[in-house]
């Protein structure tokens, strides 16, 4: 039996993650903005709901089964997009994630600066697949990728609207962590310490923002060019410019306020996304579980909701989902499985969280979804 095999939990995965990767690329999943006081509240808010279980409730079949945005799924479960995944695994990345999702029936999302082109990922699943966008400055990048996303066979497409600019991740500053990264006075005892890492940066191709390797950038890197694409003026009227230039279902992600689930509502969002960008972002900024509520309040049934942060227990998903969530999201759990071990980390990342929620549903006394309703999670004063 593997070391894989033997990682009961996410937090066993992260552990492993942690031996093999070198600290400058395991801070870059592992950290968040500033103090990491989102980052924290994002984890262990969940932990103050309690669950109210019903007692003699047949549970004999347990069904996970949904639809999220019109795409089938075998639990409620989504593979929230993350850039530059070859950074954690050169030889599996964003290919191995999506075999993984397939092999899981889950839905796939691949984000606009993955480090594999949408393409080659389209060959990789024929499952339920998103793609992961932003509003650049130059609307072309934009209409360019979506037509390349349809044409792949993806059928749903994301919004992030949580980045205006990038969040201060004081560990990435401490490392003078780059994407790729490089060898320098603070990073060369982190590489020379991780030797499979390295032989693996070495012996594969250069991780890149490979759906833009071929754009002219006017003399900047890749990623260079791409920052200075993040459009400030961004508003609900690009929302929406996006949402008719895609003309299928559309999710907009890193919705924290009720007053803004009604506007992604007025821009033809079929899904209100809340995020906060995994604590990555604004510090302080609330806990997505505590959101909740008052988004679904605001939402009234008019689009589906799905939430991300701090996922990893079947528990955390249980108390979500009864508080008005359709899906979940989640994003580190299957990083540190990638990290880890390659496909192999992320199926096991998935298979825990799938196992425990069909466990925990049993516990709580509930076979069906449907049935997850608000009287099943208590927050005490």
């Amino acid at each position: 039996m593997t070391a894989i095999d033997q990682a009961h939990n996410i937090e066993a995965l992260r552990a492993l993650a942690r031996k093999r990767l070198p600290r400058m690329v395991f801070d870059y999943i592992d950290g968040g903005a500033d103090d990491e006081i989102t980052l924290a509240r994002n984890d262990n808010r969940y932990g103050d709901y309690e669950l109210n279980f019903k007692s003699l409730v047949d549970v004999s079949r347990i069904s996970l089964d949904t639809t999220i945005m019109g795409a089938p799924s075998k639990a409620p479960i989504i593979v929230t997009p993350t850039a530059a995944q070859r950074l954690f695994n050169p030889r599996a990345g964003e290919a191995a994630v999506a075999r993984a999702a397939k092999k899981a029936g889950l839905v796939y999302c691949l984000s606009t600066l993955a480090s594999t082109t949408i393409e080659e990922i389209a060959q990789h699943t024929d499952g339920p697949k998103w793609f992961q966008v932003y509003v650049w400055k130059d609307r072309a990048i934009v209409e360019r990728a979506l037509e390349r996303a349809r044409a792949a066979g993806f059928t749903g497409l994301i919004l992030t609207v949580d980045v205006p600019v990038a969040g201060n991740r004081e560990r990435d500053h401490l490392n003078a962590f780059t994407i790729p990264p490089r060898i320098n006075a603070r990073t060369v005892s982190q590489v020379l310490a991780r030797p499979g890492y390295l032989w693996d940066m070495a012996s594969t191709p250069e991780i890149l923002a490979a759906n833009w390797a071929d754009m002219d950038t006017g003399g900047m890197g890749i990623i260079e060019f791409l920052n200075s694409q993040f459009d400030r003026t961004v508003s609900w009227a690009d929302a929406k410019w996006i949402k008719e230039a895609w003309g299928g279902p559309f999710a907009i992600k890193g919705i924290a306020r009720p007053d803004d689930a009604r506007r992604c509502l007025d821009a033809g969002a079929d899904a209100v996304w809340i995020s906060n960008h995994g604590g990555r972002q604004l510090d302080t900024a609330p806990a997505t579980i505590d959101t909740l509520p008052d988004i679904v309040a605001a939402v009234r049934g008019q689009a589906e909701i799905i939430l991300d942060g701090g996922i990893r227990r079947g528990t955390d998903i249980i108390k979500a989902l009864a508080l008005g969530a359709n899906a979940v999201a989640v994003g580190r759990p299957y990083l540190f499985g990638l990290g880890a071990g390659g496909q192999a980390g992320v199926e096991r990342a998935l298979d825990i969280l799938i196992t425990a929620l069909e466990r925990d549903m049993a516990l709580v006394g509930a076979s069906r979804l449907s049935e997850l309703t608000a009287d099943f999670v208590r927050l005490p004063r």
